[in-house]
This record gives structure tokens, sequence and C-alpha cells, in this order.
């Protein structure tokens, strides 16, 4: 039912965990996503890869960089950004109408001063995580911090296994990021994203799934269900 902001709770017919969360989440663990990658999210990134370059300066090393996955409106993106200042801070989404009134400054939380380490890009999350494991995996970027704040979670259970922790991507998602936080508000799906992480994560990695209480909203969905009453998740992954 809607809570006093409107907004409604996950509806699912889910009882727990996925059932088939070990099988899947093990077969793809040694697999890589293979689908061609879409030339805008091509584009993109090479706007990306010239923003963290200017940032720099055209500093030689590793670089290190921030991602914002499915940022949305940017409003996190601002935050994470003021957060790092002395870290580029990429927010990346699908829509081109989200990203708009992030560009433009009519993000909810913005005042108009974009700091000068954020930066947004549309593109599809999947292929923009390909492109920039390869710059990982070349030791060009360093990626301290990555968010992926209230993502679609599919909720059916027929569609169980286009959530991310349950696609071929999983692997590809795991290794960027020495810090990777996702929120949420569905506890099932915040305790099976942990329960995947913990499968395939390095010895040694810190995780945790809490109940999450902000004291300042950093995203539309945050505000939304912190205003309807709705109990708010955090995953944390600290490798």
């Amino acid at each position: 039912m809607p809570g006093q902001s409107g907004a409604r709770s996950v509806t699912t017919n889910q009882e727990g965990l996925y059932k088939d969360l070990e099988r899947v989440v093990r077969k793809y663990a040694g697999t890589r996503f293979l689908r061609p990658v879409a030339d805008h999210t091509r584009e993109a990134f090479s706007k990306a890869l010239d923003f963290v370059e200017s940032f720099y300066a055209n500093r030689e090393g590793v670089k290190d960089v921030i991602l914002d996955s499915g940022c949305g409106t940017g409003e996190s993106t601002l935050h994470i950004a003021k957060r790092f200042p002395n870290i580029p801070v990429i927010g990346i989404d699908k829509s081109a109408a989200r990203l708009d009134r992030a560009c433009s400054g009519k993000s909810p939380s913005s005042t108009g001063d974009v700091p000068p380490n954020a930066f947004w890009i549309r593109a599809e999350l999947l292929d923009f995580w390909r492109l920039a494991l390869d710059e990982v995996n070349a030791e060009r970027w360093h990626i301290p911090y990555h968010a992926l704040y209230y993502p679609n979670p599919w909720p059916k259970q027929s569609e169980a296994t286009r959530r991310f922790h349950l696609h071929p991507i999983f692997p590809t998602f795991l290794a960027l990021g020495d810090t990777i936080e996702l929120r949420t508000n569905w506890e099932i799906y915040a305790r099976e994203f942990e329960a995947a992480v913990r499968m395939l994560a390095p010895e040694g990695t810190r995780i945790e799934c809490i109940p999450a209480e902000p004291t300042n909203a950093e995203t539309a969905f945050e505000r939304k269900y912190k205003e309807a009453r709705q109990q708010l998740w955090r995953v944390l992954i600290e490798k």
C-alpha cells in the first residue's frame, strides 16, 4: 500500500532469497558478459575518459575514478562529488530525461553550483561497466568507491535473473570498486545481493547488510521511501 508520500512498498511473489541463487551466481562466476557494446555507450565512455584526463590535467599513471551507477537525476552524484572533492565522480544513467535534469541544475538538491569533479553521461550500465573494467585491468583507472543506489530490483520471481547479481555481468560489477554500496527499500533484494557477494568476494572482504537510517536523503528514492516510513537497507562491500 502507498505510504504517506504515495510511495508503494515492493510487491513480490517471492518469499525469501531466490531459490536458485547459488546455482545461478556460481554459473556466471567464471564468465564474462560478451554482448556487443552499444555505440552510444562507447561514445559516452569516450567523453568520460576525456573528463577524467582533463580533471587530472593529463597526469600520468593510474587515476582514481568514482562511479555512481543508475544516478537518475544526478542528486546522488552531487553528494558523492562533495564527499570526494579530489576524485572525478561519473554519474551514469540510461534516461536522457533524468540526466537533463542533472545537467540543467534541476535536480532536487541542486543549488546550481555543480562541483568540478561531477560528470554525467547517458549509457547502458552493463556496457559501461565492461569498458570501465578494461581501464582497471589496464591499470589506467582505480575505483575506490562505486555507488549503486536504489536500482530496479525486478521483484517478480520470474524476473529474478534480470537482477544484477543473478546476471552474467555480476563478476564484472564486483571487480569495479574497493568499496561498493547498494541501497534499496526491499530487504529480500538486499539480503540476496549480500549472499551473492559472499559467494564470489575475495577472502577478507568485509560485507554487511544493515537497515539504513539516513539523516539527509541523497536520492529522490531515498527521500520518497523515508517519507513513506518504509525501512531502507544498505549493503556495504569493502575489499
